[in-house]
């Protein structure tokens, strides 16, 4: 049964992305921001797709134990991207975001985005890493320059989005679009699910 409108759980966003919060707003939601503060270089893990999950868990469960938070729901969200391997989150600086390019041109990778909701009133959490195939077409040396020039790669995960000046360079996906920008909406309908809320109960 349908919960009523005023009856409708807290959502928390564990995450600055406004990527992220704006692909849940688009969905109907209207989550509460509140940033983790987890130092992300001092995690890891053995895989790219294990170190996705590994950041989102960290963030999620950071905040869910915070006073503000108690009982919402919280999200935590972290990607990065598999290149041969390798995990590439946000480059450090132009230099790294221009050899990154230089790599990524001609060839696919896979964008890993680890994903954890924590229920705070239950203390149960859901996660799980959605997994999307960019191909890259293959940019010019001046079109890389100039992307790089913009700072956008700096601010995002694999030097890359789907919804910025990159997205020319990007000659297709497979799987989910927004996982790529940072979030799986039908992974996370997946994990409310499994903790007993139903996505559209969520709905504003």
């Amino acid at each position: 049964m349908a919960r009523m409108t005023d009856q409708r759980r807290r959502l928390v966003l564990a995450s600055a992305s406004p990527a992220r919060l704006g692909l849940l707003r688009q969905a109907g939601l209207a989550p509460e921001v509140v940033v983790s503060g987890v130092d992300e270089d001092a995690l890891s893990a053995p895989t790219p797709a294990e170190l996705a999950l590994v950041l989102a868990e960290a963030k999620a469960s950071t905040v869910a134990a915070l006073p503000e938070a108690a009982g919402a729901l919280v999200i935590g969200c972290d990607s990065v991207l598999d290149l041969d391997g390798e995990a590439l989150g946000k480059p450090v600086d132009a230099e790294e975001a221009t050899f990154r390019w230089k790599s990524m041109r001609g060839r696919a990778g896979v964008l890993r985005t680890g994903h954890c909701v924590i229920d705070t009133a239950t203390g149960r959490r859901a996660s799980a890493t959605a997994s999307t195939t960019v191909r890259f077409g293959s940019p010019s040396d001046a079109e890389i320059a100039a992307y790089v020039a913009s700072g956008e790669p700096l601010r995002v995960a694999g030097a890359f989005t789907l919804d910025g000046r990159s997205a020319p360079f990007v000659e297709s996906i497979e799987g989910s679009h927004g996982n790529v920008i940072g979030l799986s909406l039908p992974l996370l309908r997946g994990l409310l699910a499994e903790l007993g809320t139903g996505i559209t109960d969520l709905w504003v």
